[in-house]
């Protein structure tokens, strides 16, 4: 049996919560779906302190996430969590879902807020590593790596700090950075070079990650205009700390709405896709550089607003 709300939000992220808060502030039948077990989305993966949403200083992004969650508990019967959104077919806005069983929704409007994701290096190895369940967080993580080997890939700000966090706890730290010059901001570049844990390959990229059972190392290959195919390298390191940039979360909807190069969904000042009445909202539409915790409320309001001002003008005609 389908479902006919007139809001339909997939990402319960800050964007996604916020789309689903306004939409039942302005009367609208709304509900949210989220995929993970508990709303939050990119939240529950920052483990520094959050000191730039205004009015909720939070020691890290869970903390934040449960003031968002007890926020919205009073219509806790409108969000569903742990399902998964197999396909959305943009034109009919036609949702099909996979929780404990498969339903179908058919909302007036749909918000998109699917948010992004770590961009993955996409060498042999990487997978596996993944599935061994090998990933870290410098902030969190850090002391656990004292006075053992690890790589750090990238060469914007969240790769230096991330390396600068590491190398302080102890960690030797090996930057790998594509590039001769980096992205990050000046006050990261310096104390990196000059940080005496941390060597830094530039020009150089990743072939692969060695390991069966655990992570044993990695294949690193430098490129030199004298020798453009470069020379491979190994070096042991007990863990690789991916920090090359992000992608949205577009595929359930790339080629049914307009989307920029890299997979950003293309919105106008309303928020609004290419797609008639589909609206997205947060990381799936924002780049990384204006990305952040107050942006995608803002744009869940916004979104909302339209929706509202949309049927206020079908009405009238």
């Amino acid at each position: 049996m389908a479902s006919r709300p007139d809001v339909l939000i997939i990402g319960g992220g800050p964007g996604g919560i916020a789309s689903f808060i306004w939409a039942k502030r302005l009367g609208l039948e709304a509900v949210l779906l989220e995929k993970e077990a508990e709303l939050g989305g990119q939240l529950r993966h920052i483990f520094n302190r959050i000191i730039d949403y205004p009015g909720l200083p939070a020691a890290d992004g869970a903390e934040l996430a449960r003031h968002f969650v007890r926020h919205v508990k009073p219509w806790a019967e409108q969000i569903r969590c742990g399902v998964d959104v197999q396909a959305v077919d943009v034109a009919t806005k036609q949702v099909i879902v996979r929780g404990e069983g498969r339903e179908t929704y058919h909302p007036r409007f749909l918000i998109l807020a699917m948010g992004a994701q770590n961009r993955r290096l996409g060498v042999p190895g990487e997978e596996a590593m993944l599935a061994r369940g090998e990933t870290y967080s410098a902030a969190r993580d850090r002391f656990r790596f004292r006075g053992r080997p690890v790589a750090v890939v990238g060469g914007g700000d969240r790769a230096l700090e991330g390396s600068l966090l590491l190398a302080e706890a102890g960690a030797e730290v090996l930057l790998i950075h594509r590039r001769r010059q980096f992205t990050a901001r000046s006050e990261y570049v310096k104390p990196v070079f000059n940080h005496r844990r941390i060597r830094v390959l530039t020009e150089a990229t990743v072939q692969r990650i060695v390991g069966e059972e655990r992570l044993e190392g990695i294949v690193v290959r430098q490129h030199h205009p004298a020798s453009p195919e470069g020379k491979e390298q190994f070096f042991p390191v007990d863990a690789v700390f991916v920090r090359i940039g992000m992608e949205p979360n577009s595929h359930l909807v790339r080629g049914q709405v307009a989307t920029d190069r890299d997979g950003y969904v293309l919105v106008n000042s309303a928020m609004e896709t290419t797609a008639a009445d589909v609206f997205a909202v947060g990381d799936l539409c924002t780049r990384p550089l204006y990305s952040s915790i107050s942006m995608a409320t803002a744009q869940g309001m916004a979104a909302a607003k339209s929706i509202v001002s949309r049927l206020s003008e079908s009405s009238a005609e």
